[in-house]
């Protein structure tokens, strides 16, 4: 029997603007730590019978998929993809050299290695493998009018990738797509202009990731870190907390307005990715923070974070005053700081305590606070 080359093209091309992720979708993390399309190519690379993988990225991608690559031991040619799925999969085709093709969605990250293997002996048995599963609900058709013409599930398969063929076969199929034509798949593009195709019913999870609820399990690389201030209440000063103006016959010393909420929830972001504190960043020496509206600080602080590629994820806070009482003033302090940070208030949780009069707080000299905050991966 000849000895049949295989290539895997991944389709990578997309924007993935459904999934509502920062970026493409198959950069997202997943539970091991690695991305999308790591596990994707990993599967692939894995396969002792592929000798040739080519990607197909869109521009924005390119470069990264193509850094990506060099960590599998299987030759990759990255390859810039088209305006759609299609025109990608025939720019890849141009760069294949195996005898036969596979074509696989780069966003179906748990393909095995057994499905591939069983897919490429369905080429050499039957001359195409397309990877399919059985419905579980029903099927129907629809009328021009949006009404249901018949339901079935019997005679009826959803079709997934790896989608295998005699390369040859496929880029004739390809080769006849007319200008105005566009396929979701590569069985479409086979059974119109060459033959009818043969399925291969995947047991396994072989699920496409495409909407929000999609990325529910991939780890989000959550970095905690914690912050706590403390400021002296003294008179002739405003009381500011969380950036609300609290009413009070006392307010907080310090260089800037003293908020000594805002600074522990700064600490706080900063800490989680080991970024220093406000006092290095904003030193009470430097004449230019002298009275300045510590959310202004805040802001600059989560510029930071999202310059390491991360954001707030939630922040959780309590507030150690004798004087005043501060529960009516939760709720909003909860608004103001979920608005700051870019988060819903559910995420925002704010507690205010006593210290049962001991101490400087409990003698209201002064006012603390110890806040936790979580960031997420972006």
């Amino acid at each position: 029997m000849k000895n049949y080359t295989v290539t895997a093209i991944i389709a990578a091309a997309g924007k993935g603007i459904r999934s509502q992720l920062n970026n493409n979708k198959v950069f997202a993390i997943m539970p091991n730590g690695k991305s999308v399309i790591y596990n994707t190519i990993s599967t692939f690379d894995k396969v002792e019978r592929i000798s040739q993988i080519v990607i197909a990225a869109n521009e924005n991608d390119f470069y990264k998929i193509t850094k990506l690559s060099g960590s599998f031991n299987t030759p990759i040619t990255v390859v810039l993809g088209g305006e759609s799925r299609t025109q990608s999969v025939q720019n890849a085709l141009n760069a294949t050299c195996g005898d036969i093709v596979l074509v696989h969605d780069g966003a179906r990250p748990f393909i095995t290695e057994n499905a591939v293997n069983r897919l490429i002996d369905s080429v050499l048995q039957f001359g195409t493998g397309v990877a399919s599963t059985q419905p579980t609900d029903t099927i129907a058709t629809l009328l021009p009018n949006g009404e249901i013409q018949k339901t079935s599930r019997s005679d009826m398969l959803l079709l997934q990738t790896p989608q295998a063929f005699f390369t040859d076969k496929l880029k004739l199929a390809y080769s006849k797509i007319g200008d105005d034509e566009n396929f979701t798949d590569e069985a479409g593009v086979y059974c119109k202009y060459v033959a009818s195709v043969h399925p291969v019913i995947i047991e396994e999870n072989n699920a496409k990731l495409t909407n929000p609820n999609d990325f529910d399990f991939c780890e989000k690389t959550v970095r905690v870190g914690t912050g706590f201030d403390l400021h002296r209440l003294v008179e002739n000063r405003p009381l500011i907390l969380g950036g609300i103006t609290i009413k009070h016959d006392k307010g907080l010393l310090g260089h800037s307005d003293a908020d000594v909420l805002t600074h522990a929830v700064c600490d706080a972001l900063l800490s989680t990715l080991s970024l220093g504190d406000i006092g290095y960043h904003f030193s009470d020496q430097d004449e230019q923070y002298k009275g300045i509206c510590s959310m202004i600080l805040l802001e600059r602080v989560l510029q930071m974070v999202k310059n390491q590629g991360y954001a707030p994820n939630n922040l959780s806070a309590v507030i150690m005053a004798q004087k005043p009482k501060l529960a009516p003033y939760v709720n909003e302090i909860t608004a103001s700081l979920a608005n700051a940070l870019g988060i819903d208030k559910s995420q925002v949780g704010i507690t205010c305590t006593t210290t049962e009069k001991t101490g400087i707080i409990g003698n209201e000299e002064a006012i603390a606070v110890q806040a936790f905050c979580s960031v997420k991966k972006i």
